[in-house]
């Protein structure tokens, strides 16, 4: 019997904005994709975005957001009109998206207002795109309600800012909390296998082994909570 191969999903991600975030666009076999936390602000790096999606044929059928902390939500409503979707995020995060009002008065970027056109996601549950499932798991700590999303035939994991290489997400921002951050990873995260492969909001990829060994956030994480 032959083995059978893992789904694989396609990844390409663009560094967008002053904050140097981590856009993720995904797509399996079909040629749908997913846009996670779009970043793009500037009207170059919209073009970025929308030439790959054109020059590689995709067709963009799903966009969601890990958390609504200014520099993921930039490209939100761009996505949205350019492409006709509906916005997926936790109904918890509404609170966080409305707070970068105060942010974009901060950096002399217009008011960003929370779109009309949502859907909440549930954590438990997962949302789908061509042949592709994405679980919800639940990860707050770093804002009030984030979520990741685990392709599992692939292990592959798009975290926002939850975990990064040798490092973990901020908790100094409204909806922070650093015990709650150490516990999301703990029960979300570090229960899947090594080899997992994690997307940050920030930085380079990582994977869940190498958090587990090298993190030192990570260390004497059941005495931390």
């Amino acid at each position: 019997m032959l083995p059978k191969i893992k789904q694989m999903l396609k990844v390409q991600s663009f560094v967008f904005n002053d904050f140097q975030e981590n856009t993720y666009l995904i797509w399996d076999q079909t040629n749908q994709c997913a846009i996670i936390d779009p970043g793009c602000f500037r009207a170059t790096e919209r073009k970025q975005l929308s030439d790959f999606i054109r020059e590689n044929g995709l067709k963009p059928s799903l966009l969601l957001n890990t958390h609504c902390h200014i520099d993921h939500v930039l490209g939100n409503d761009y996505v949205m009109n350019a492409f006709q979707l509906p916005l997926h995020l936790h109904k918890d995060e509404i609170s966080t998206y409305e707070n970068t009002k105060k942010w974009t008065a901060m950096f002399g970027i217009p008011p960003l207002e929370v779109p009309e056109n949502l859907v909440f996601l549930e954590p438990g549950t997962s949302v789908s795109f061509g042949s592709t499932q994405l679980e919800i798991l639940f990860t707050p700590g770093h804002s009030i309600a984030s979520v990741s999303f685990l392709h599992r035939p692939s292990l592959q994991l798009f975290a926002g800012d939850v975990l990064f290489k040798q490092s973990i997400g901020r908790t100094d921002l409204p909806g922070g909390n650093l015990q709650t951050l150490l516990k999301s990873i703990q029960e979300n995260i570090l229960v899947l296998p090594d080899e997992t492969r994690v997307y940050a909001g920030h930085m380079e990829p990582t994977t869940v082994g190498e958090e587990r060994t090298n993190n030192p956030y990570l260390r004497n994480l059941a005495a931390s909570l």
